[in-house]
């Protein structure tokens, strides 16, 4: 990661750039049905393995906090509320370019960082673009009828384009459950197919809904179907739903991932969200990835976090590291 940091006589000024992305886009594939109809889920395995997990990985001090700084480097920071303003956006987007205070950076002997994205509703995109100018930042809005993806098709795909116009480089697009849930992976693929045309250079997440399309193997069926049809990253979930991120879901979901990777050579990224509020969970999540995928998808290009409360609690687990004490969660508000 690059930085540079500049002294004032007062306050240090930090900026930080992401690491460019360098992997080729995944193109997809056309739509091979046998593959799809072939892939299985053990329920029962995958809910054992996913149990096991949090207890696997116990990394404490300096070790802890360079995951957790990793961790931050990987969040999709959001606000998707019906009351969002121009200030609340801005405030949020000042954030993401100084995450962490200097100070605690400065103590850990760290460059500055930024998250991943910021990530709003189409009316915020501008304000957003506006505000992380010339930080690297991509702005990232959810988009065809988010979030339960029902309204008239050709309205989806109209509102894709107007994001992209007003600035944003990466779409979290959510498909249709009633595809996955009655089998027309063909009606999935073809929907997909348009959204990956509309988003054109932009890049293009594809929100499953997890919690609502009844099966682990509805969920490994879907992830090959959006990635055949070229999505970016396939994400778990809108945040809205009743079930969200779990472990189960996503060693289903980077699993199928691993299987597209060796069959085509293209790498796909992974977006675990909604649920995931504690570092510790942060930890358990990373180190499934570095298990299962490796070292590459611990990095932005590859792979993030939608939670925004998450980043609260990293700070606070950080603040302990450096001074022993807890701070109360009011002094890392974002809004």
């Amino acid at each position: 990661m690059e930085s540079q940091s500049t002294q004032s006589a007062e306050t240090p000024v930090r900026t930080a750039h992401l690491p460019l992305v360098t992997e080729p886009r995944n193109p997809g594939t056309e739509l091979d049905l046998d593959w799809v109809r072939a892939v299985q889920a053990n329920t029962s395995a995958i809910e054992r393995r996913a149990a096991t997990l949090p207890g696997r990985r116990s990394v404490k001090k300096d070790y802890q906090a360079a995951w957790l700084l990793k961790a931050i480097t990987m969040i999709d920071l959001t606000t998707l509320s019906g009351d969002d303003t121009v200030g609340r956006v801005r405030r949020l987007c000042a954030k993401a370019r100084q995450p962490v205070s200097g100070a605690l950076l400065d103590a850990m002997d760290m460059p500055a960082i930024t998250t991943g994205a910021v990530c709003v509703y189409h009316d915020m995109i501008e304000t957003a673009v506006d505000a992380l100018k010339g930080t690297g930042i991509p702005v990232a809005a959810v988009s065809t009828g988010f979030p339960a993806g029902l309204s008239p098709f050709h309205l989806r795909v109209a509102e894709i384009e107007e994001s992209v116009k007003a600035g944003a480089e990466e779409i979290d697009i959510v498909i249709s459950r009633r595809h996955v849930l009655s089998g027309d992976w063909q009606a999935l693929y073809d929907e997909m197919k348009a959204f990956r045309a509309a988003c054109g250079d932009a890049h293009v997440k594809a929100i499953l809904a997890t919690g609502e399309l009844g099966s682990l193997r509805n969920v490994a069926r879907a992830s090959l179907v959006c990635m055949m049809a070229g999505a970016d990253f396939i994400k778990t979930s809108t945040g809205k739903e009743s079930v969200n991120a779990t472990l189960p879901v996503t060693l289903v979901m980077i699993r199928a991932i691993r299987d597209y990777y060796d069959r085509t050579g293209y790498r796909v990224g992974y977006k675990p969200a909604g649920g995931i509020s504690k570092a510790k969970d942060a930890v358990t999540y990373l180190s499934l990835i570095k298990d299962e995928l490796g070292d590459r998808w611990l990095q932005p290009d590859l792979f993030r976090f939608g939670a925004s409360s998450l980043l609260g609690d990293i700070e606070r687990q950080l603040e302990h590291h450096v001074t022993g004490a807890y701070s109360a969660g009011y002094r890392h508000s974002m809004g």
